[in-house]
Formats: C-alpha cells, structure tokens, sequence
C-alpha cells in the first residue's frame, strides 16, 4: 500500500530508507521545537503553548506536502521570520502579537492565492538553471554556518563578524567527533551514517555530562491562549500593510528557494530543471502558513534540513510524513526530544552543506554573466542568513550583468520582472 501510494520503487527507496530519512530530518530540525518559543515568548505570547502550536504546524505542513505532493520536505515555523516578528514587529514597532500573527495570517492567504492561481510556480520556473544550482549550493553554505555556530566552532566577533570559537570546549569537540564519524560511515556506505553519528554523540554527551537526559514523557500544555488569537482587523492597519508584504516576499522566496534547492540535490528535478508537481509543493506550504497562524505561531516554510532527510535516500513524501509524526510525538516526548543537543546536530548539517556545494561544479565557469550571479547568490545566503536575500541579490546581479554584458537575449520576462520587484523591495521595504 506504501510503495503504491508514495511510488516507493519508482524512486528507488524503501519504507526503511524513508523512515530513517524521515527520523534524521527531525532529529536535525527539532531544535525549532524550543527555539522558536524562546523567540515568540519575548513579543509575550505563552511560552508553553508556542511550543504546541510550534509542533502542531509542523505536523501539519509536513503532512500535506507528504501526502499530497509526495516530497521528503519537512516544514515547520521559520528561523528569521519568527525574530523578525518578535523584535522588529513586536518589539520595534510597538504592534500586539495579536496583529503579528494576523499579518502573518494574511500573508499565508496571498501566498495561497497566487499558488492557486500559479503565478508562484510560474517565479519558480523562472529561475535560471545556473541560479538553481547556487541556490542549492548557497542552502549548503547556510547549513554550514548554521551548524558550525551550533558546535561553537565559530562565534561572533564585534570586529570580525565571526571567529573561531573556544575548541577546547566539548561542544566543538563532540562535533567534530559527530562529523568524522559521519564522513567515514558515509564513505563506507553504511546506512544511516548521519543518524547514527547524531545519536552517538548524544549519548556520548549525556554520559560525560555536557548534556542532560530530560526524561521521556509529559503531558502537553495547553493550546488555547494562543489559538486562533490572530488580529486580522489590526493586521489591516497601515503601519503594518508593509509588514504583511515582507512576510509575503520573505516567504516566497525563502520556501521557493528551499525546494528547489533540496529537490535539486535529491535529484527530483526533471529533465528541464524544474520540479513536478510544483503547484501542490507551494499549495502545501502556503496553508500551512496560514494554519500556523491560526494555532499561534509565526511563518511556517519549507525547512533546509529536509536535505539531511535526502542525503541519507529520502525521496518521497513518506519522509515528510515520518517527520509529521515525530512532531506529534514530540507533544508527549518534549523531554526526550530536548535531550538531542544542538553539537550532536551541528555535524549533520555540516555534512550536508559539503553535498550540497557540489552544484556549483555545473555551473558553466567560462561564462561570467552566469557565474558571477551564481556565486553571490551562493555566498550572500550564509553571510545575510537569508535564503531569500541570496535569491534577491542573485537576480538583481544576474539582469544588470547580462543587461551589460550585451546578453539581453538570455533573459526572459519573468526574470525582468522578478529582478524589478526585488528592487522595489530594497529601494520602499
């Protein structure tokens, strides 16, 4: 019934690849469990029920793009977007987390509107091939920084930006144990090399100390203080008309971005370069924003994590619903979820960011009107944290460039277009 429903065997997995696919995305994104409530709970929404409507969204997203898009992307609520609404919208602005979440609300309604009417899947498409491969690479670029900051390998610095971190510390050290031991299990073709090294190291790290066994059961809070306490109404008011459009074009472009980068290196883009069953992908993520906002959290998107799931042979949306599953279970298993620390998960992210780099070898190097777009695209997502920052500044490079070079004939409307609205963007937003 599973392989005929997910067409297992037409994509060359099994219900066991796909499980432990599944096990390892959310093993690598479950930090967003406890993270993103720390975040929402400083614009004073209740912590404890964050944390429900955090794994709930989750769920859910990733329950729609498994079952009915059948792809191994997992969703849940974004990193940025939720600090952006707790410190810039809440905080800066003076606005209730109440209309915080009715923009976001709003934001998901546009973005289901224009999936319906195939005008997102239409940007996709649009996307040159050369900015698909560095979006790809560029997520694994992201990962990689995301990562290293997790093991402590690299911190900030007022001067520098960033520095080595303290290596003497057991978090870069149990890191580094994690990630060799992945990349010599990886290269022995053992299966499950990136899971086995995440819980290794949580073992390893419970054992001596440095990180805490939480127990495994308790009760979920409650939902209610923050269900369906979305101000629609307020959202509508003028200051935050241009908070609804940055979580609309932050979100088109950070989720597009996401699955064509992940889908690319999964190997689950057609022959064209583009990705079937597009409009359903975009459909699953668009109410799932909106569903989120519902329940009381902020943006939900498609997660770059989802790339650990396919490196380890996730390729269809039995994966995602493994990982639907696991953050249900993580209602009842908080503390056993929260004993995963963030330097067992930090080697898997930098694993995948070295897989996923490989894009920029398909790149055409003897053209310098595609390779220079490319590679600032690649490079300005980890250093903006920002996928859809590195996808703004790929395009804008990518139409001036070909504009110069005397290459107008390379580009296409929708590309134009794109260029013009992330323009606009940076120039009023």
């Amino acid at each position: 019934m599973l392989d005929k429903f997910f067409q297992l065997r037409a994509h060359g997995t099994t219900v066991r690849t796909e499980v432990l696919a599944g096990l390892t995305t959310f093993l690598t994104m479950a930090y967003i469990i406890f993270v993103n409530p720390d975040i929402l709970s400083a614009a004073g929404m209740p912590k404890d029920a964050v944390f429900v409507a955090t794994c709930l969204a989750a769920a859910l997203g990733s329950l729609i793009m498994g079952l009915w898009a059948n792809y191994p992307i997992a969703l849940a609520p974004g990193m940025g977007l939720n600090a952006y609404f707790a410190f810039a919208v809440v905080q800066g602005m003076g606005f209730t987390w109440q209309a915080a979440l009715g923009a976001v609300f709003i934001s998901g309604c546009l973005f289901i509107l224009i999936s319906l009417f195939r005008i997102r899947e239409w940007i996709v498409n649009a996307i040159p091939h050369s900015l698909k491969l560095s979006i790809s690479a560029g997520i694994g670029l992201f990962l990689a920084i995301i990562g290293l900051k997790n093991a402590g390998i690299i911190t900030g610095h007022p001067a520098t930006l960033v520095t080595l971190g303290d290596l003497h510390a057991p978090g870069p050290i149990f890191a580094a144990i994690g990630f060799v031991l992945i990349a010599a299990l990886a290269h022995r073709k053992v299966p499950g090399a990136i899971i086995i090294g995440i819980l290794v190291v949580t073992v390893a790290g419970i054992l001596t100390g440095q990180s805490t066994f939480g127990g495994v059961f308790a009760a979920p809070p409650s939902l209610m203080p923050t269900l369906m306490q979305m101000d629609i109404y307020g959202a509508l008011n003028a200051g935050l008309l241009t908070v609804i459009m940055t979580f609309f074009l932050v979100e088109l472009f950070d989720a597009s971005g996401t699955l064509i980068g992940v889908a690319h290196r999964a190997g689950l883009l057609d022959k064209d370069g583009k990705l079937p069953r597009l409009s359903r992908a975009l459909l699953s993520d668009s109410t799932a924003i909106a569903a989120g906002a519902a329940m009381g959290t902020s943006s939900t998107t498609a997660y770059i994590e989802s790339a650990a799931g396919t490196a380890v042979g996730g390729r269809t949306g039995l994966t995602a619903v493994v990982v639907a599953i696991c953050f249900l279970a993580a209602l009842v298993l908080a503390p056993l979820a929260g004993s995963v620390p963030a330097f067992a998960t930090a080697p898997a992210l930098i694993y995948v960011a070295i897989l996923m780099t490989r894009g920029l070898a398909e790149i055409d190097w003897d053209d310098m009107t595609e390779t220079a777009p490319a590679v600032i695209t690649a490079i300005t997502m980890p250093f903006t944290f920002s996928v859809a920052h590195g996808i703004a500044f790929g395009f804008l490079s990518y139409v001036v460039i070909k504009l110069l070079a005397g290459r107008a004939r390379d580009l296409s409307a929708a590309v134009v277009v794109i260029a013009g609205v992330f323009l606009v963007k940076f120039i009023f937003l």
